[in-house]
């Protein structure tokens, strides 16, 4: 694919999405990953974590995942602008509060590890540890007073078996919304069910709700939390909340049904990291916790880490493009959440999974500079009717 080629059949758009999901959920660069051995006897404790099952023998505890290699990459060390600014004096707590919210955008090398570190199921297996990676930019998108939008997109280059440089491969990834003392919230009720909470006024008195959605702009979880500032990081700790199965689970876990935990975003000179402290939690058909709902806790640790004089060009050019048909899907959610109290997501409708049908939509009525919003609106509409339940 040219660095400005569209697919605009849905077939293609199917294969594209999935591998690019796959790309960006495969570990870390063949470099830095160790094949597992033959046998027990040689297992290297390069694979074992210091806060892995050190005691172990067997040498199936790897990180799952295939193996890849990505585009050479400068890490920048030095102070950024979102953070300089961030540390300047005689900013009021909710400046701080704005600052530290818009220093997470930027260009990034990104990694993903997650492991189980307790089991409380007497007959769990312990699963393998996750890793993953990527490179990413995360725009700014809206900016106001009590509201922040960011958008992260993919850029990936990977390296083929000959060292040849493929790619660049883009993609439209998560979004963090951040609003100042939000009232409402729309929890996760498990079992694809999202319902309306609100927030006493006491409770929400100098606190930002951080609200994440998927790919598609579909809910995945809102959690109100304070942000605290000191010398050289600020941090913002969610209250616990329910999350669905992410999609490093969905495709290798069903004997639970939601993450129930906490996360933290902690702003450095250099970028930012986010911590997770997860309890996967296995729910009845009405969405309640069973007699012994704790299967494991997982521990998470996502590192965004500075880079410089990477090519994001085409994650601009696909994001200047389509950001005017992203705008009016997230207006259709908006005005989908607001219209019932609880709703039912369903992930795929004949097969298709939503993420397929919006991103086809998306390449297809932004193609050549055309964009009528009030036509568009009423496909995504349509869309969205489709896997709203």
């Amino acid at each position: 694919m040219s660095h400005h080629s569209h697919v605009n059949s849905p077939s293609a758009w199917r294969s594209l999405v999935t591998a690019l999901l796959l790309l960006a959920s495969s570990p870390l660069p063949a470099a830095e990953t160790t094949a597992a051995p033959a046998n027990a006897a040689d297992c290297p404790q390069s694979l074992r974590y210091t806060f892995s099952w050190s005691q172990q023998t067997d040498c199936n505890f790897g990180p799952r995942g295939g193996t890849s290699k990505g585009a050479p990459l400068t890490l920048d060390s030095a102070p950024h602008a979102g953070w300089l600014a961030l540390q300047q004096p005689g900013l009021s707590v909710k400046e701080k509060d704005r600052r530290a919210i818009l220093a997470m955008a930027g260009p990034y090398r990104t990694s993903f590890e997650f492991l189980e570190t307790v089991l409380y199921a007497p007959t769990l297996d312990r699963a393998r540890p996750y890793q993953s990676w990527g490179t990413e930019y995360i725009y700014v998108i809206d900016d106001r007073e009590d509201f922040i939008s960011l958008q992260h997109i993919i850029v990936m280059f990977a390296q083929g078996e000959n060292g040849e440089l493929m790619g660049p491969f883009v993609q439209k990834h998560w979004r963090q919304d951040w609003q100042y003392e939000k009232a409402d919230l729309l929890v996760y009720a498990g079992n694809s069910v999202w319902k309306h909470a609100a927030v006493p006024e006491a409770a929400r008195k100098g606190t930002w709700a951080q609200s994440v959605f998927q790919v598609d702009d579909s809910p995945r979880y809102e959690a109100i939390g304070r942000w605290q500032h000191e010398a050289n990081f600020s941090s913002w700790l969610s209250d616990t909340t329910w999350r669905p199965l992410p999609r490093r689970e969905t495709t290798v876990r069903s004997d639970y049904q939601v993450l129930e935990g906490s996360n933290r975003h902690t702003i450095l000179h250099n970028g930012w990291v986010q911590e997770e402290e997860n309890y996967k939690v296995a729910l009845d058909a009405a969405g309640n916790k069973t007699a012994t709902p704790y299967l494991a806790k997982e521990l998470g640790v996502n590192r965004y880490e500075r880079i410089t004089g990477f090519d994001f060009s085409t994650g601009d050019s696909y994001w200047q493009q389509t950001a005017p048909f992203w705008a009016d899907v997230r207006a259709e959610w908006a005005a989908a959440f607001a219209a019932q109290p609880a709703m039912t997501i369903v992930e795929e409708v004949e097969g298709l999974p939503l993420f397929a049908a919006l991103f086809e939509q998306a390449e297809t009525l932004t193609a050549n500079g055309a964009y009528e919003s009030a036509s568009a609106r009423t496909v995504i509409k349509a869309i969205l009717d489709r896997y709203i339940d």
